[in-house]
């Protein structure tokens, strides 16, 4: 029993543990294949119901029926997430080709969920059948389930690049997927063009593929932008919705701001959140001219009515509701998928070039096993046509053999040995030692009906057998030749443009930046909220005051600001971001707030937040600098003055980062604590004063791999400057050599 436990390291089991689970997680549930576009999860769903028959020509199943084959034979995770996806795939506001037929209530825009499964139905779409599924059995690898017993494909032979045209939306451990998505008469058009023009520019390909193409449509209001999020894979897309104003057409009518489209963001509870946000500003007299609101979106689209007082601004509506309002939001870019069992954030290039690598698989894989089949019609034919010329010496062999081996054996190789023919026959013998038949052969001729030598079926034979080499003629020149190979998938891609592309729904722009007065709404003393996640709020001094040990006992960053404000965030990356505190929600104590990348140009996954202030609280301050290399500066405050969402805060060198920034008051010294435990102590005037743009001086020498940890700001208040000066000067430290490595403590 003591030879059976092994003894390991706690903290390296579970580390490895967890990086299999992470892996596992990031490959198997939550990240796509950036071949067919799939998370696993959506291909078992679509290949069960392939398997089910739940074709588009056949009646629907019951979701239940589905969602319990799919569990029970492919994806054993339980039946919530099966049914969930069932439901996306066939919402048409969440995906711009539905790939799955629901009958029944599958949910809506406005964030009603779907109806249980024993009530819908489904089936898959014919866009599924003829794009997604095609040539399944011959042209993807398979492999076993997770009990071993049936078999699934590794990947669907997708036709399209489903990654672009649906796009993708998932959470895996330590990364996030992110990809929107495409209209698909743009996907062919650009994979035409990109086959004409390897080397074409991301700039060139977007003469083709515009950008993304939601299924809410909207507006993308940052074209300029859109080169570089394609280059990198990443980036933010600004959304705002459509707002039509219609003139009033009677007396007892009211001129109308009405809202059409709506960012693909504010897709379920968004959209009742956006309306109570409005009323809000109606009766905070921020909108005064709004007089209703109400949501008149039916079956053909959405209608959200503001009905507006005679002579209202229009424009000056439109910049508040951009402003305060999710008509206005932000969509993350992260296109992240599996390719070649790795996660990797794709470029379009990259993207491309993934899907022309699979599309040359599956077609080889495909043609191939046409070749085959051909080859093998082929040779039967050939054996019928040689046994018509041969048929009289065949005829008098099978009726002079005792059994089909015997007949089989001698067709194959002419032999004859213990074959007793009759007198008449005889005259054959010699024939039949040539037959040189193979298997395959023989035995179509031992299964040929009698039939078959009437005219016009040799006729007919010769016909097929002729289609047959001219189909092997045309799979070896697909298969010798990638030109052929292109032609043959422009071929496919055109016919699946005419068949299913749709307009474009969403307007790419580079709109002009949403202006908001803020001297317009009242001045008041509140206080912002910033927690560790990257969430931020601003409260009211009353609910502040009720909730004060709370507050501070929850949330990183908390101090007091107006309304009017702006809110500073320095990185460790050296940027400074700006927010103003009218973007900012105001909240009650337990409510979440916003996180800090959708109001501003803070990107979590890439920079880390060191230091936040209100813009008003550093006017004429100075704030001191210190990175890991231990560079450190002072910066006077009036360098920030800019309408800038973001600026260079400091310059850094090549993987230095910043660890702490600090608002100089009345301290005199400074101390340095390196990582090995080093601590330097001298004046801040020996610190100099420079630009935003510039690196710092070297504040203390660092040894071999060590680095600096913080700093620390000593000094006393005013009275004890003026009158205890002597106090002062016993306390400092002496040190000699103040640019040597310090006193280690």
């Amino acid at each position: 029993m003591a030879e059976q436990i092994l003894t390991t390291e706690y903290s390296e089991e579970m580390q490895k543990s967890y990086l299999d689970y992470s892996m596992s997680v990031i490959t198997s549930r939550a990240v796509p294949d950036i071949r067919d576009g799939l998370k696993p999860v959506q291909r078992r769903v679509l290949y069960d119901m392939d398997q089910l028959h739940a074709n588009h020509d056949r009646p629907t199943y019951k979701s239940a029926r589905i969602v319990g084959d799919t569990m029970g034979k492919y994806h054993p995770h339980g039946d919530a997430s099966i049914y969930d996806t069932l439901v996306v795939m066939a919402q048409d506001f969440k995906r711009m080709q539905p790939v799955v037929h629901g009958q029944g209530n599958f949910g809506s825009i406005e964030g009603d969920s779907a109806a249980a499964p024993r009530y819908t139905e489904a089936k898959l779409d014919k866009f599924t059948d003829d794009c997604m599924l095609a040539d399944l059995d011959m042209a993807v690898d398979f492999q076993p389930n997770y009990d071993e017993t049936l078999r699934e494909p590794v990947v669907l032979p997708a036709r399209v690049p489903y990654f672009l045209l649906n796009g993708s939306e998932g959470i895996a451990v330590g990364m996030t997927t992110s990809t929107p998505s495409h209209n698909l008469g743009e996907i062919v058009d650009l994979i035409l063009a990109y086959l004409r023009n390897p080397a074409m520019e991301t700039a060139e390909m977007m003469e083709y593929l515009k950008g993304p193409d939601f299924p809410t449509g909207g507006i993308i209001a940052n074209k300029s932008e859109l080169v570089d999020i394609y280059r990198s894979g990443t980036g933010k897309l600004k959304l705002r919705g459509k707002l039509v104003f219609e003139k009033k057409t009677g007396r007892s009518d009211r001129d109308k701001l009405v809202v059409t489209e709506i960012p693909y963001t504010m897709i379920g509870q968004g959209i009742m959140k956006f309306m109570q946000d409005t009323a809000q500003l109606a009766e905070s007299k921020v909108l005064p001219e709004i007089m209703d609101i109400s949501n008149q979106s039916d079956k053909n689209g959405i209608r959200i009515v503001l009905e507006l007082k005679a002579g209202a601004d229009i424009d000056r509506i439109k910049n508040v509701l951009y402003k305060k309002t999710r008509l206005e939001d932000t969509f993350g870019v992260n296109m992240l998928a599996i390719n070649e069992g790795r996660p990797e954030t794709m470029s379009l290039r990259g993207v491309l070039k993934a899907y022309l690598k699979f599309q040359y698989e599956i077609m080889s894989k495909k043609y191939k096993a046409l070749l085959d089949k051909e080859l093998d019609k082929k040779e039967i034919q050939d054996g019928l046509i040689k046994a018509v010329d041969l048929i009289d010496a065949i005829i008098a062999l099978l009726r002079s053999c005792k059994s089909q081996a015997d007949a089989k054996k001698a067709l194959m190789c002419g032999d004859i040995a213990g074959i007793k023919f009759r007198d008449r026959d005889k005259e054959f013998a010699e024939t039949i030692k040539e037959f040189t038949f193979t298997e395959r052969q023989a035995q179509a001729i031992l299964d040929m009906r009698l039939s078959k030598l009437i005219g016009l079926e040799l006729i007919e034979l010769k016909k097929q057998h002729a289609e047959t080499l001219k189909k092997i003629k045309e799979y070896k020149g697909i298969l010798g030749s990638r030109d052929r190979m292109n032609e043959v998938l422009s071929e496919d891609l055109m016919f699946i443009k005419s068949e299913y592309a749709k307009p474009r729904k969403t307007l790419i722009e580079d709109g002009e930046e949403a202006v908001f007065n803020e001297n317009e709404v009242q001045e008041i003393d509140c206080y912002y909220v910033q927690d560790k996640f990257g969430y931020c709020k601003l409260m009211d001094e009353a609910t502040w005051q009720r909730n004060q040990e709370a507050v501070e006992a929850e949330n990183r960053f908390v101090f007091k600001c107006k309304n009017t404000d702006r809110v500073l965030l320095f990185t460790d990356k050296g940027n400074m971001h700006q927010i103003k505190c009218q973007d900012v929600p105001l909240c009650k104590y337990r409510d979440k707030g916003v996180p800090i990348d959708n109001i501003s140009k803070y990107n979590a996954n890439d920079e880390e937040i060191v230091y936040v202030n209100v813009k008003s609280a550093l006017a004429g301050k100075t704030l001191i600098f210190a990175t890991k290399d231990a560079m450190v500066k002072l910066v006077e405050t009036s360098e920030f003055e800019t309408a800038n969402k973001v600026v260079v805060a400091t310059k850094l060198n090549d993987g230095d980062k910043v660890i702490n920034i600090t608002m100089m008051g009345y301290e005199t010294d400074i101390v340095f604590r390196t990582h090995e435990g080093y601590m330097l102590r001298c004046s801040l005037s020996d610190i100099p004063l420079q630009k935003k743009n510039s690196k710092g001086v070297l504040g203390i020498k660092l040894g071999k791999n060590d680095e600096l940890d913080d700093i620390y700001l000593l000094g006393v208040d005013p009275v004890d400057i003026t009158v205890n000066k002597k106090t002062l000067n016993l306390n400092r430290l002496k040190l000699a050599n103040r640019a040597g490595k310090g006193t280690k403590h």
